[in-house]
């Protein structure tokens, strides 16, 4: 009889990505997948560690799996069991740890496990280089748009941020190992490529290729129609990067460019590597050679000794740059980060105020940019059927992520349609006509 596993993925598009390559691993290896429910002899959580928040999701889950089958196989995956010095918190949650860079290892490490033998908790430490884990896909969760994991690490050290600690430095993956990947990809149907990486804009740092050679390359290969980029740092974007960005038709006009702050003051504390100035020249160099992009970005409220006027120098900064998305969190300490040590931790009401302000920006930005598509074409990427108000809907994607819904007899999955914007509804859902 066939083993059961069961997955349940925590965090970043380079976590999903990964679970599902360790899937992929399981099912050539004859395990049936199952969800993540009571009954299922193996659980494999991909762990989070980017927040506290994402650290107690990470616990709750792998308590969860140990008590729908407390004789099954628990195996912590990824960056929470990365990070943690001991196992107090979880050790009698968990049978296996595969920290990153050992999940290639993973059918190695089950098929030699005896369930009560001892358990397997040893991580390969990542303070110093190590190479890039390959782990490979065929086929994916989604079936129009592939994640395509190219980097790993980051080198960055933000005074708020762990990761760099988790993923160990910056390494890249092979370029031909990706266009193989690409190309086995588009033979199974797929269209849309994304990118991703931890710190994506890094890719070729540690070796002979670049990030934009990386995209002509993927660009030139028959079969993918739409290129899309995953979250850059603002200085990659030069004139020559956009330019060339901007005479490759397959690249989608959607960019995520991470700010965190609009003050440079706050930006130095948090160890940014770019002013307020070069990001807005960052923005202005995509609108310059993409006509309307969406532009989406984080921002960090609260951070510490984040007076009121900096927050104001930030909310007018976010103002001015028309962002189609804003995705705002408040500061959380994060143990193990200089920011943690930091005097003049602001007051958590605080923080939730200037959250709400920003949050209310965000909106009004977002609704001015989906009206300005109102009564244009767009091409649109069907995906699947769902209901909306109770009718039947195609929904798909234009190149700058809008989500769209249109009305067909015809089965409009994985193809790409030109549609007209009619109007948009609560969900943020544009209704087209095609």
């Amino acid at each position: 009889m066939k083993k059961k596993v069961a997955l349940h993925n925590l965090g970043c598009k380079v976590n999903a990505y990964e679970l599902e390559a360790m899937q992929e691993m399981l099912e050539k290896a004859g395990y049936e997948i199952v969800p993540f429910a009571p009954g299922a002899d193996v659980y494999i959580i991909n762990t989070c560690t980017v927040t506290n928040i994402a650290d107690r999701k990470s616990r709750q889950m792998l308590h969860k799996a140990r008590k729908m089958n407390p004789e099954a196989i628990v195996i912590a995956a990824g960056c929470y069991v990365q990070a943690q010095k001991n196992m107090e918190n979880i050790d009698d949650a968990i049978d296996i740890v595969l920290g990153n860079n050992r999940k290639q290892d993973l059918l190695f490490v089950l098929e030699n496990y005896k369930k009560g033998s001892g358990q397997e908790k040893d991580l390969i430490s990542l303070d110093k280089p190590v190479e890039y884990e390959e782990l490979q896909l065929s086929s994916t969760g989604e079936h129009t748009r592939a994640y395509l994991k190219v980097q790993d690490g980051c080198n960055q050290f933000c005074s708020y941020c762990i990761i760099p600690y988790v993923r160990g430095r910056v390494r890249s993956r092979r370029k031909e190992e990706v266009l193989e990947e690409v190309l086995r990809l588009t033979k199974n149907g797929y269209q849309e490529f994304v990118l991703t990486g931890i710190h994506l804009s890094s890719y070729g740092v540690d070796c002979e290729d670049n990030l934009l050679e990386l995209i002509k390359a993927v660009h030139e290969i028959e079969g993918v129609k739409r290129i899309r980029l995953g979250s850059l740092e603002p200085r990659i974007i030069t004139e020559e990067f956009a330019q060339a960005l901007g005479n490759m038709p397959k690249i989608c006009p959607h960019f995520h460019l991470s700010l965190q702050s609009g003050c440079d003051a706050t930006l130095m504390r948090m160890n940014r590597k770019y002013s307020a100035e070069e990001y807005l020249e960052g923005c202005r160099l995509l609108r310059k050679y993409f006509k309307n992009p969406a532009l989406t970005t984080d921002v960090i409220v609260g951070f510490p000794q984040e007076s009121e006027e900096e927050f104001e120098q930030s909310y007018k900064m976010i103002e001015s740059v028309e962002f189609y998305e804003t995705h705002i969190f408040k500061y959380s300490r994060r143990q193990g980060t200089r920011a943690a040590e930091m005097e003049g931790q602001v007051d958590e009401a605080v923080k939730t105020e200037r959250s709400h302000k920003l949050i209310q920006l965000g909106k009004e930005k977002k609704q001015k940019y989906m009206e300005s598509f109102l009564g244009q074409q767009v091409e649109i990427l069907f995906e699947e059927t769902a209901k909306i108000q109770g009718e039947e809907y195609w929904i798909g994607y234009t190149k700058e992520y809008l989500k769209v819904a249109a009305k067909s007899k015809e089965n409009l999955e994985n193809r790409i349609v030109l549609g007209k914007v009619e109007r948009f509804i609560e969900e943020g859902i544009f209704i087209c006509s095609i």
